[in-house]
């Protein structure tokens, strides 16, 4: 055990990274000049930049370098290929990565022979899930140094018949080998072959741990209870080469157990360490004044519930009236001055979209904004997504199966609205719903090849359609037909690529998103991103030799992709410039731990739920991954334990992260009109009721999914 060696260990809210931020500056203190750069970790990349503004708020000399466990292993990666590729006899060009999305797409053509009927194709299992699956096993049989040889054997004596049959499971297998050995020789990589190549090739390399070794002058890890089994190698390198080490760890915390980390595992370097334990001040946290031992024995024996008056319940029949009056409780409790909009949270083991809407449109009928975690929607979802991919099927050929006509219709509202910088809703359109039907009735063509947009002179009543309806449309055809004509006439028709049209119309229709509220800007940035990066694969490929399709056909599966909702946009910012808002904050169980944040007030959303005890369970075969696993089946009965031990310490975690009041809310009925009878349903009983608020009329709100 070395005294340069730390392990921190306490609970949330313990003070653990303010720890680690100390311990940095002392060594930087200590050493100066002579210190080689840090390097720190973080369990994911919002946690990163949080720890990396600490950090800097320190004002120490000494540089470091900032990395979430994956984002080390992908920058060693490409940073050491030429030793890969030298050691694995690799001819590839440099690799590019490819995003879960592509890499699905990609996969699903690879393996489309063994899904169509074949061996790959399960019975009640959606292709897309089955692909899904069969990736994100390969990703977990990487992150904890297993190869992928021994994939097969593992699920098969792990899973047996309970996921599949053995005969799933080896195809599952060859399939994979497959998909890797086609990645590796276009130079594709994904989060998996990242992974592996790191784990597996890159850090077992005895020339690559001198380089390692001799890089940094310290490490720091934060939150290791989220982070992978290979993640235990990395850093048992430093800590053979005596290189000063911290590592904080929640023994409540393993947030990301069944997703890839194994906290057991990481557990081990302990014992190599000098430890210290840190408590939580109780001040700050309303679970450590009820005592989470205390809460945690409610679960288990639910008759001997005693609920303080700091936990109250909302109760209700239906879940739209107990939308309404969690809404209306915190719009009471700001507007009296109790609590202010970001002091509260709204948490829930799942939120669909008739919770979000409805919790927004109330709040926001009462002023008071809302803030969702990783509310991620699919880009299609945004009109100028969709408006900007109907611009493309109009301009390169061979794309009208792809072009709707009430698509056109869309793109004709949404290409003639003026934004305007005081309004979050755009400003007045030209071209408004009933003159964009009647255009597109009358003067859209579809046609297979070359769907087009005719004069508005073709519609027999155009004068009907008003000077600015008619300047609008005709702006918009004269804008496509000038592309058309460019993209047919150009010399080199390579130089005028998707991603550049997609940016003409954004500076054309949009004035380049200046003047958008950030929801809208962050799904045109995403696109964009989205868009850079699959012109970026296609080259990868084209240079391998895979495909040689005109860019047309390259436009359409891209448009075909994106209309499937596989990609998604974050519209809300994680971290906001500045001063943070002040907004109620909406998330699920897992976005909020994730975040790691807190606040003085919660409202646990469908408390009854079944789901606080079975949502969010493990990907399939994750337990077959990790260091303690026995050897033997899953059965029905580890899976109930694994339930209840994740159930008790998301539960001890939550109470952890309020300070003051939680008030769980419950309804007997869920949205498919279930009675609801989870695992906390004792508690809410127990808990003090309050007396249903009436001040919303019911017809307030329209619970309907927004439009």
């Amino acid at each position: 055990m070395s005294s340069g060696f730390l392990w921190i260990v306490g609970t949330t809210r313990s003070g653990k990274t303010e720890r680690l931020v100390r311990q940095y500056a002392q060594w930087a203190q200590d050493q100066g000049a002579a210190l080689r750069p840090m390097v720190v970790f973080a369990a994911n990349g919002d946690n990163r930049l949080e720890l990396v503004d600490r950090l800097l708020d320190t004002q120490v000399a000494v540089p470091f370098e900032s990395h979430t466990p994956l984002g080390f292993f992908q920058k060693e990666v490409m940073l050491f290929w030429p030793l890969l590729a030298q050691s694995l006899q690799l001819t590839t060009p440099f690799p590019v990565r490819l995003r879960p999305e592509t890499e699905q797409a990609l996969a699903t053509q690879v393996w489309q022979p063994l899904l169509d009927g074949g061996p790959l194709q399960q019975e009640g299992v959606r292709q897309a899930v089955m692909v899904r699956r069969s990736l994100d096993i390969w990703q977990l049989a990487a992150l904890s140094g297993t190869a992928i040889d021994d994939i097969p054997a593992r699920l098969e004596a792990g899973l047996g018949e309970m996921g599949g049959t053995p005969d799933l499971w080896h195809h599952m297998g060859e399939a994979l080998q497959q998909w890797r050995s086609w990645c590796l020789q276009r130079g594709l990589l994904t989060y998996g072959l990242i992974t592996e190549l790191y784990g597996q090739h890159l850090l077992p390399n005895p020339q690559y741990q001198s380089h390692l070794t001799h890089r940094y002058g310290a490490l720091l890890a934060d939150d290791l209870d989220d982070y992978p089994a290979i993640a235990f190698d990395l850093f048992s390198q430093w800590l053979d080469a005596e290189i000063p080490s911290l590592f904080t760890f929640n023994p409540e915390g393993a947030i990301r157990l069944g997703l890839g980390a194994d906290p057991r595992c990481l557990g081990q370097l302990a014992q190599r360490c000098q430890q210290e334990t840190l408590v939580a001040n109780p001040e700050q946290s309303l679970g450590d004044r009820l005592g989470v031992d205390r809460v945690l024995s409610w679960l288990a024996e639910p008759l001997w519930v005693e609920v303080p008056e700091t936990v109250q319940a909302i109760q209700t029949t239906a879940r739209g009236s107990l939308l309404r009056q969690v809404a209306e409780q915190i719009a009471e409790a700001i507007h009296s001055g109790q609590v202010a909009a970001h002091e509260v949270a709204i948490i829930g083991p799942g939120l669909d979209a008739i919770a979000r809407y409805t919790l927004r449109e109330i709040l926001n009928s009462r002023g008071i904004a809302l803030i969702s975690l990783h509310d991620q929607q699919p880009l299609v979802s945004y009109p100028k997504v969709r408006s900007l991919l109907t611009l493309l099927a109009l301009i390169y050929p061979g794309l009208g199966p792809l072009i709707q006509a009430d698509a056109v219709a869309d793109m004709l509202v949404v290409l003639s609205q003026q934004p305007t910088p005081v309004s979050d809703r755009g400003g007045d359109v030209s071209i408004d719903p009933v003159r964009a039907g009647l255009l597109t009735d009358h003067c859209f063509v579809p046609d297979v090849q070359h769907p087009h947009l005719l004069e508005a002179t073709a519609f027999p009543r155009w004068d009907r359609l008003g000077y600015q309806a008619t300047e609008a449309y005709d702006a918009i055809r004269r804008w496509i037909a000038t592309q058309k004509q460019q993209l047919d006439s150009s010399p080199v028709p390579k130089l005028l690529k998707p991603i550049t049209l997609l940016d003409r119309a954004i500076q054309q229709f949009f004035h380049g998103g200046t003047a958008l509220p950030y929801d809208q800007l962050s799904a045109l940035r995403e696109l964009m991103e989205t868009a850079q990066h699959y012109w970026e694969v296609d080259g990868q490929l084209r240079q391998a030799g895979h495909h040689h399709l005109p860019d047309a056909a390259v436009v359409g599966a891209f448009i075909d992709l994106l209309q499937h909702g596989t990609i998604t946009a974050d519209p809300y910012p994680l971290r906001s410039m500045g001063r943070s808002p002040d907004a109620v904050t909406l998330a699920t169980l897992f976005q909020y731990r994730s975040q790691r944040c807190h606040h003085r007030w919660h409202f646990w959303l469908d408390a009854g739920s079944t789901l606080w005890l079975t949502g969010g369970g493990p990907l399939v075969g994750a337990p077959m991954f990790l260091s303690h696993w026995s050897g033997q089946p899953w059965t029905a009965v580890d899976e109930q334990a694994d339930d209840l031990a994740r159930l008790q310490r998301q539960v001890a975690d939550l109470l952890r992260r309020v300070r003051d009041r939680l008030y769980l809310c419950h309804s007997d009925l869920s949205t498919n009109g279930q009675e609801q009878v989870g695992p906390l349903l004792a508690i809410v009983n127990a808990a003090q009721a309050i007396a249903p608020d009436r001040s919303i009329p019911e017809a307030t709100v329209n619970l309907g999914e927004p439009s």
